[in-house]
Formats: C-alpha cells, sequence, structure tokens
C-alpha cells in the first residue's frame, strides 16, 4: 500500500479489508451512525442504511483484491476489483471522510459495464 498511513488511511485499509473478506460486522463498526454513502445505484444514509447497499454485494464475493489504499488523516480513497458469480473484473473505488476515527461520508465509484454485461446475458436466457 502506499500514502502517509494517516488515521482515514488506515481507518479506509480496514474497512475494505474487512467487507472484502465478507466480515460486514466489522466494516459497518467503522461507520459514523449518521454515515452518508453516495453511489451509482443511490445515496444511502446512517449504519442500517449502508448495510443495505453493502452486504447483499460483500456476502455474494468469490474474490476480491485490495489494489491500493491512499490517504491522510482525515480523507481516504480504496482501490479494488471484485469477482461475484454474475460480475467478473468488477472495480471500484470508494472515497472516505474520517472525523474522530469513524467513516461519516463515502462516494462510492465503480465501473458499471460487467454490470450491464451480465444483465445483458442474463435477459438473452
Amino acid at each position: 500500500m502506499t500514502g502517509t498511513n494517516g488515521l482515514a488511511q488506515q481507518v479506509a485499509e480496514e474497512f475494505v479489508r474487512a467487507w472484502t473478506s465478507k466480515d460486514i460486522d466489522k466494516a459497518l463498526s467503522l461507520l459514523a451512525d449518521d454515515v452518508v454513502c453516495e453511489a451509482p445505484t443511490g445515496t444511502f444514509e446512517g449504519v442500517e442504511g449502508y448495510r443495505g447497499f453493502l452486504e447483499p454485494f460483500a456476502t455474494s464475493l468469490v474474490s476480491a483484491t485490495v489494489i491500493d489504499v491512499l490517504g491522510n488523516d482525515t480523507t481516504a480513497a480504496t482501490v479494488y476489483t471484485t469477482d461475484t458469480p454474475l460480475l467478473k473484473d468488477f472495480r471500484g473505488i470508494d472515497y472516505f471522510t474520517v472525523e474522530n476515527g469513524r467513516i461519516t461520508r463515502v462516494i462510492s465509484i465503480f465501473d458499471m459495464l460487467p454490470m450491464h454485461k451480465a444483465r445483458a446475458a442474463a435477459a438473452q436466457h
């Protein structure tokens, strides 16, 4: 990993490693109660709202690779790629704001092309 090993970077790395290993409760324990996540599929508020976004995806993982975690004391970004039974080489970046050791904001960006390909393939069957 690269970067400065600031607090936000450490929290973000712990978070991404937790959810990519399917430890949803560990990942959620790093969120502030009022966390807000903005993603291509919508905005998710609070820990339970975020759970609804993260858990179905993370529990379906076949494999995941954390490519890098970059950050400082207040912000960080994780870069990763994942495989699920339907999505191969699904790439994403999450940008975090961390306050008082907890993630308060997540901007989640992911490559929608594998999702569109999987939907098209399913529609043909």
